[in-house]
């Protein structure tokens, strides 16, 4: 009966970023900022796709998966963060906090999915252009998208499931701007070692693995660029997959810092800077990279302001 007293928390405060009261209205205009850019700028992306029947093709199938997930990310974590930086009372009720939480590990893991699909599509359209449509047919665009959310959902289910079991007691602080999973555990006044090698294992699943696999589709692509004869083909192709690959890599950089590397390197502090990649700087340079600079996307918002 003591543990399921003490295993309820009607409500834990977010530290966030403790800094002087000026500086925080500075950050709260520079985040807003970034967030509006990320919602503009995956939503413009978003619409286009939906609107323009030229767009109706697994890649850009792919990138608006993409641009929801980023938008969904940065609108779990960002707004609360806002309105902490603004208030005095930094509160946020247990079950919201699991529920920010869950919808954190899902996103996340999406995208790490997504992303290694994206690269798997563009190896199969570079490499083996002839079999495109056999291979990367409708239904194994839905499928792999559905993979990738259900196995994010899921994944998220049993991190929720393994932290209701575990008793909670004070002080109910959290040295970070959302309720991110590590934090969180460290709430339980008990071993968290299950909770923590459940972790590892699947951040080794979902990130180590989609990064595997985006390496792999790239190496093949980067093999197959270097056959291109034309200079400026190889030369933009390149600038293409290098751009591409620096996105990948600090997203996937970010993400092994966090969850798979030691938690001796791992300081609050440095967890909550890491976050903010997350937040604002992946979820906005995605439709920059991803799609902006296609000829394209460009195409159909040009088509689109023309109306």
């Amino acid at each position: 009966m003591e543990t399921n007293q003490t295993s309820w928390i009607t409500e834990v405060t977010l530290l966030g970023f403790q800094v002087h009261p000026a500086l925080e209205i500075f950050l709260f205009g520079l985040f807003s900022v970034f967030y509006t850019f990320t919602l503009l700028g995956n939503g413009v992306i978003l619409g286009l796709i939906c609107l323009d029947p030229r767009l109706h093709t697994p890649m850009y199938f792919f990138l608006s998966h993409l641009a929801v997930v980023d938008m969904s990310y940065a609108s779990n974590n960002v707004p609360k963060m806002l309105a902490n930086l603004v208030s005095q009372k930094r509160t946020i009720s247990f079950v919201p906090c699991l529920i920010q939480m869950f919808l954190y590990v899902v996103f996340a893991s999406a995208e790490c999915l997504i992303l290694a699909v994206m690269s798997y599509d563009r190896y199969v359209a570079i490499c083996h252009p002839l079999h495109y449509r056999v291979i990367i047919s409708w239904r194994v665009c839905t499928g792999l998208a559905a993979a990738s959310w259900v196995l994010s959902s899921v994944l998220a289910l049993v991190h929720v499931v393994l932290i209701l079991r575990l008793p909670f007691c004070g002080p109910h602080v959290i040295n970070h701007f959302f309720c991110e999973i590590l934090s969180v555990l460290k709430l339980a006044c008990v071993d968290t070692t299950v909770n923590h090698i459940v972790l590892f294992v699947a951040s080794v699943f979902f990130i180590m693995g989609p990064l595997c696999s985006v390496m792999s589709s790239y190496a093949g692509i980067l093999v197959a660029i270097l056959r291109i004869q034309s200079g400026v083909g190889r030369r933009k192709a390149f600038s293409t997959c290098s751009s591409h690959l620096c996105v990948v890599g600090l997203f996937f950089g970010t993400a092994m810092v966090m969850y798979v590397a030691p938690k001796s390197s791992n300081p609050e502090e440095q967890q909550m800077i890491l976050s903010l990649f997350y937040s604002f700087f992946n979820p906005m340079l995605n439709p920059l990279i991803y799609s902006l600079r296609n000829t394209e996307v460009r195409g159909a918002l040009r088509r689109a302001l023309s109306i």
